[in-house]
């Protein structure tokens, strides 16, 4: 009833009557139904690009640092792969989302007649592949620290290269790249605003929507601005307590021998 009579009083009022917070939450009681569609494609478009680009970097990152074979045409062809991996990392690390965006969007319509793609469609794919080459240094490089040793190991239980990477190397690289992989959703999060360039219903352009309505430029900004900082404050929390539950646990036992209990060194971490 509290809510409900605040508002009718709201709406009585005109805008140059009304308080600073006043007006905010005018904005928020009239258009929350469309921030609400705003935040979820915002959501959607990030998460699922983070997704599709960290497959992008993991089958990149794979052939990457894979050996090169003896045979010579298997070793050029990994060569040539290689190469246009490079070229692709290169191209989209190397230009703005914003450019990436009108090209690929407006590039589809001028092969496909004019038809253009889903606009929610076009931003997954955009934010893919942007994503992807960054993923695809990430992982290259979390593979690369993992330890020559782990490789060694692996091939002297009579592992083969593939089984090596799949069953050692990449579960230690997903742990040591994570925080990394997180940074990018928290990025591409706010990078979702570039988008509006093609007409994507997000986060931003709903803001600039309901400014052409009420004219209150700094309020509405400010709305979408503790949006945006609640959405990358909390998945940045949840991700590092995934980050606390894959270090394990603070206590455990390092065995000096399978048949002397005695041998069993007891260790506490800080952790």
């Amino acid at each position: 009833m509290h809510l409900n009579s605040l508002a009718s009083n709201l709406l009585a009022k005109s805008t140059s009557e009304m308080n600073f917070f006043e007006r905010v939450w005018s904005i928020i009681e009239k258009n929350y139904p469309i921030i609400l569609i705003g935040v979820g494609n915002t959501l959607l478009i990030a998460l699922v690009g983070t997704v599709i680009g960290l497959v992008i970097g993991v089958l990149t990152g794979l052939i990457r640092t894979t050996p090169y074979s003896k045979n010579s045409f298997v070793r050029g062809l990994q060569k040539g792969i290689n190469a246009v991996i490079s070229a692709y990392v290169e191209i989209f690390r190397g230009t703005p989302m914003m450019v990436q965006a009108m090209v690929i969007y407006w590039g589809y319509a001028g092969i496909a007649g004019g038809n253009t793609l889903p606009v929610v469609t076009t931003g997954i794919v955009i934010v893919s592949i942007n994503t992807g080459a960054y993923m695809a240094e990430i992982v290259r490089g979390g593979i690369i620290s993992v330890d020559k040793g782990q490789f060694e190991g692996a091939y002297s239980v009579g592992m083969s290269h593939s089984q090596a990477m799949f069953n050692v190397i990449i579960p230690q690289m997903f742990r040591n790249i994570l925080p990394s992989i997180s940074n990018e959703f928290v990025i591409n999060i706010k990078d979702t605003s570039v988008l509006n360039v093609i007409g994507v219903y997000e986060l931003y352009t709903i803001g600039g929507n309901i400014i052409r309505d009420n004219y209150m430029t700094f309020e509405t900004y400010l709305i979408i601005c503790v949006i945006y900082f609640i959405l990358t404050f909390s998945i940045t929390r949840l991700l590092r307590l995934l980050e606390k539950k894959l270090e394990g646990k603070g206590n455990y036992t390092i065995c000096g021998s399978q048949s002397d209990p005695n041998a069993e060194i007891k260790i506490r971490s800080n952790g």
